[in-house]
């Protein structure tokens, strides 16, 4: 059993530590404080809040290590590849060290932030950018992405990128989550539980669906369309498959999937763009809810359905979508993994 996240997938409800997802989100409060909040069970003070971002800020840099492994693959290689490979590195630089389980967990929020910035720097041939210690979490992974003095930056990026982060940190035991505990339990540290997690992400039944979404949407091309699409998925046509609805708990609407359409609409407008993947999904929403095929078998929009849009406007290439999907998850695997070996908690 874990304490960390409970899920009523009837009732459509999402907790973290007792606080409901949509609750955490209308409090405005930062990924870094439910990262502390999954860790520790309660919301930091004001003094134990800028220690904890302290510790991460000054832990950034990856070992020179991981930026070797990722320097030895062909820059078309795919990210998630590079990303399972710099947990292993991490594994092999710090399996030798005298590190707490607590320290491990602050290092791998650190690192995974700068690994898939590295990562996206090398792989579009472009110079590392150190982190800033002054800047937030979201806002310094944006930072090491894009370089802030020449991207369009707004505090409704960085509440759009909190946002996500939050909405995926943990989900119960879901794939990822029990490998990184089931490799947990045979004693390696953290960055190889991670690692097998990453790759256990990377599977397109597990974190590929948002990159699915965008691929459907852009297929489907117009609103005028979607009613030939619906029917042909209804038909069972093996070529189409509607991805973003339904999901193996919710058997309602996933909460995460409204905060997360309410932010995509918020990030285009701020944006000034008018993405017609936007109002193809709306339409398709709206078409799907009401046909009863789709009522009948408990098929809503999942979180994935809205994410992919908001990434792709932040300027996240399509191939990079996982990796975020992993370093939001990174929170909630260290948390179970804490819990597990500190004893806490064991699966059953």
């Amino acid at each position: 059993k874990s304490k960390i996240t409970f899920i009523d997938g009837n009732k459509g409800i999402l907790r973290y530590r007792g606080y409901d997802i949509v609750n955490l989100i209308n409090s405005n409060k930062s990924f870094t404080e439910i990262v502390y909040l999954l860790f520790y069970g309660t919301f930091p003070s004001t003094e134990q809040l800028q220690k904890f971002i302290s510790h991460i800020s000054q832990e950034y840099m990856p070992p020179q290590i991981v930026r070797d492994v990722i320097m030895s693959f062909p820059q078309h290689s795919h990210p998630m590849a590079m990303l399972i490979a710099c947990f292993s590195a991490l594994a092999a630089h710090y399996c030798d060290k005298e590190t707490s389980y607590e320290l491990e967990c602050k290092l791998a929020i650190a690192k995974i932030a700068s690994m898939i910035a590295l990562i996206y720097r090398y792989t579009t041939n472009q110079d590392f950018i150190q982190a800033d210690s002054r800047l937030s979490y979201s806002k310094n992974f944006i930072h090491m992405m894009f370089d802030i003095s020449s991207y369009k930056f707004t505090e409704v990026v960085a509440k759009a990128l909190d946002i996500i982060f939050i909405l995926h940190a943990d989900h119960e035991q879901n794939a990822s989550t029990a490998t990184v505990r089931m490799t947990g339990s045979s004693g390696p540290n953290l960055f190889a539980c991670l690692a097998s997690g990453a790759a256990t992400l990377w599977g397109p039944a597990h974190g590929g669906a948002n990159e699915a979404v965008i691929n459907m949407l852009t297929n489907i091309g117009t609103p005028k369309n979607i009613k030939q699409f619906i029917q042909k998925v209804k038909d069972g046509s093996k070529s189409t498959k509607l991805m973003g609805f339904g999901h193996r708990v919710y058997k309602n609407y996933d909460p995460r999937a409204r905060i997360m359409c309410t932010i995509c609409k918020e990030i285009l407008r701020d944006f000034g763009v008018n993405d017609p993947l936007l109002e193809i999904a709306v339409e398709l929403e709206n078409i799907a809810l009401q046909d009863e095929y789709f009522i009948e078998r408990n098929l809503y929009p999942n979180v994935d359905f809205y994410s992919g849009i908001v990434l792709k406007t932040i300027g996240i290439p399509v191939r990079m979508f996982t990796t975020l999907f992993a370093l939001a998850r990174t929170s909630g695997w260290s948390a179970q993994w804490y819990e597990m070996v500190s004893g806490q908690y064991k699966i059953s």
